[in-house]
């Protein structure tokens, strides 16, 4: 703690060390996600408030923590010693008073980031395993790092943080320069420039612990919570985290400020830390202008048409380029259906993902026990496959005991050949992104409309399986993800309700936005076996830039290429190209390119769609 850089001495990142002034004046917020890109100081100013706190007390989370080091669990040793049960306290009962840092949260396990939240919200941490029922008091100040480059956080652990912020690097000369200039300093001589600090710091401890102290105090006027509940509707967030969170965020800061009653001032100044990871559009976008007068253009449900207005398109080498269609189509959602089941057979790799599509041998501390095998490490022991491996060796053990031994009391000699860890089995789920060619040509035949109604029969089997499904389209110059990995079906449907059909084929796009969707997921848990379903018909006419190209389809087919690198990405292509004279089938190169699985259909129906996802997931758990 000695050399630690003094909170005081930070120079610029005025959201960020408010944000975090405010969590530690009040834990129940329920912490603060930074997220910025590298090397703009996250973890330098966390470690330099804990210094602040009176506890001083700062505990950083590992990704590769268990629930037994999070919540505590059984003291085996102890336990042996003693001849009855011993509680371990955790991590979140240790950090009571202090803090507790999380770096690269959006990398933590989903089940260990919802511990680690209703501890923060609650301000108590319970265990409840092993024959104990234990509450501890864990109040401490949750501070998540993360850089968005690797990966989002899920929307669901992101509304359950408090406070958001998100950091960028100084840009101005003049501060550039005094970090540059104080990092020297401290570098060169840490302890004389934390004495040149000194004052500053202990000001900021004082201040802080009287804010501790008076924030539960502090009033919040009536007109001040219709402030904050109409700022929350017109934000539209979901539910009422939002609201109390910025309720408490004004409280500390009315505290902080040496006041007893919220202001609005207090609310204008805390607002967007609690709302600029919550707000969502209440309405769908408008749609693009109407373009200058032209000719009609062409129904969408035609294929684009080439640059000649009448005559008809001759079947080239490579697809048709044309005016882009101005017209657009929303189409409606197929009806729904029940999907059948999709579990695979057990297999034998240790998996942490949680879901129920499959059974599988898990990684970490959750599931229910099936077995027990020798472990050179006391974690997860199991005690009566142990206690039974020693009991065997109970008098040799003793004979073999020198007089005075202090091992002589215990009940039962256990040794390290006689550890035995749990074997677990669970249920995990998978991750489906459905990447959908939503150009002027998908709206013939009800393709689009098909396309929707599988999708939602997807994402409602996977509210059931606790699979996740993500949802991307391209169209005009390039790809959107509509719905990133997710299971609610609410958010889901009301994305698939508002997309849009028409436009170009930006092939090349929706194929690097479904590796930019499986990126994340694949460095969070590297056991996880995605699967992409790619709906369209292999034509692309706007290249990888947004400008239309002949060479689209080449180019889509040389990235596919690269992307067939990722082993563990399953690819199905599902054609919708109308067969006859016209069917370039450019659809099999792209799937050659992809090691992909391709289905050729002209009407599609859901059912289909669902059958080649069971098909092609199964033969992916059987590699």
């Amino acid at each position: 703690m000695t050399k630690l850089f003094p909170f005081s001495a930070i120079v610029g990142q005025p959201t960020m060390r408010l944000a975090l002034l405010l969590v530690a004046i009040q834990p129940r917020i329920g912490g603060v996600l930074i997220r910025g890109e590298k090397g703009t100081a996250k973890s330098t100013v966390v470690r330099a408030l804990a210094r602040a706190l009176p506890t001083g007390r700062m505990r950083t989370l590992a990704l590769s923590a268990t629930e037994d080091r999070l919540v505590g669990g059984l003291d085996l040793e102890a336990t042996l010693t003693t001849g009855s049960p011993v509680f371990q306290p955790g991590l979140l009962s240790d950090a009571d008073g202090g803090i507790v840092y999380v770096d690269e949260v959006n990398l933590l396990d989903d089940h260990l980031a919802n511990l680690v939240l209703d501890a923060a919200a609650s301000g108590v941490v319970t265990t409840e395993r092993e024959g104990f029922s234990v509450s501890m008091p864990s109040r401490f100040a949750l501070v998540g790092t993360m850089n968005p480059e690797e990966g989002q956080l899920g929307a669901q652990l992101l509304d359950r943080f408090g406070l958001c912020v998100d950091v960028v690097a100084e840009h101005g000369l003049e501060e550039r320069i005094e970090i540059l200039r104080r990092r020297l300093a401290h570098d060169a001589n840490p302890a004389e420039f934390i004495d040149s600090w000194a004052q500053q710091e202990a000001s900021l401890a004082q201040r802080l612990a009287a804010a501790r102290t008076a924030v539960g105090e502090v009033e919040v006027p009536a007109h001040i919570v219709s402030s904050i509940a109409g700022r929350c509707r017109e934000a539209g967030t979901a539910g009422h985290r939002a609201d109390l969170a910025l309720t408490l965020a004004a409280r500390a800061h009315a505290a902080w400020q040496g006041r007893v009653v919220v202001t609005e001032e207090d609310v204008e100044l805390v607002a967007e830390l609690a709302l600029v990871h919550r707000r969502r559009d209440q309405e769908p976008p408008d749609p693009p202008p109407p373009p200058s007068p032209t000719p009609p253009a062409e129904d969408p449900s035609r294929e684009e048409p080439p640059e000649t207005d009448n005559e008809q398109p001759d079947p080239p080498e490579e697809p048709e380029i044309g005016p882009d269609p101005s017209e657009e189509l929303v189409s409606e959602i197929g009806a729904s259906f029940k999907v059948r089941p999709l579990i695979s057979t057990q297999d034998r790799v240790a998996r942490s993902s949680s879901g129920r599509r499959r059974l599988t041998i898990s990684a970490d501390q959750r599931g229910h026990q099936i077995g027990s095998r020798f472990s050179a490490h006391p974690e997860d022991l199991a005690l009566d496959a142990t206690l039974r491996a020693a009991a065997v060796h109970q008098r040799r053990r003793r004979l073999g005991l020198a007089p005075g031994d202090g091992r002589e009391h215990l009940a039962i000699l256990v040794e390290r050949g006689d550890w035995r860890r749990r074997i677990r089995m669970r249920r995990t789920g998978s991750v489906v992104v459905l990447v959908v060619d939503a150009s002027a040509s998908m709206g013939a035949r009800n393709r689009m409309v098909a396309s929707k109604g599988a999708v939602l029969s997807l994402l409602l089997d996977a509210y059931v399986k606790r699979d996740q499904v993500a949802l991307v389209s391209f169209r005009r110059t390039g790809a959107e993800v509509l719905v990133p990995p997710t299971s609610s079906v609410e958010m889901a449907e009301r994305r698939l309700r508002e997309m849009p059909t028409g436009g170009r084929t930006p092939l090349a796009s929706g194929l690097m936005a479904a590796h930019e969707v499986v990126r994340p997921l694949l460095l969070k848990d590297p056991a996880i076996r995605p699967m992409v379903v790619v709906v369209t018909d292999g034509r692309g006419n706007v290249g990888l830039d947004g400008t239309v190209s002949r060479n689209a389809t080449d180019e889509a087919i040389r990235i596919a290429t690269r992307l067939r690198a990722e082993q563990r990405i399953s690819w199905v292509i599902v054609d919708t190209e109308p067969t006859g004279v016209m069917s370039r089938g450019r659809t099999g190169d792209l799937a050659k390119a992809l090691g992909a699985e391709r289905f050729t259909i002209e009407n599609l129906r859901a059912d289909d769609l669902v059958q080649i996802v069971n098909t092609s997931q199964n033969r992916q758990e059987n590699r």
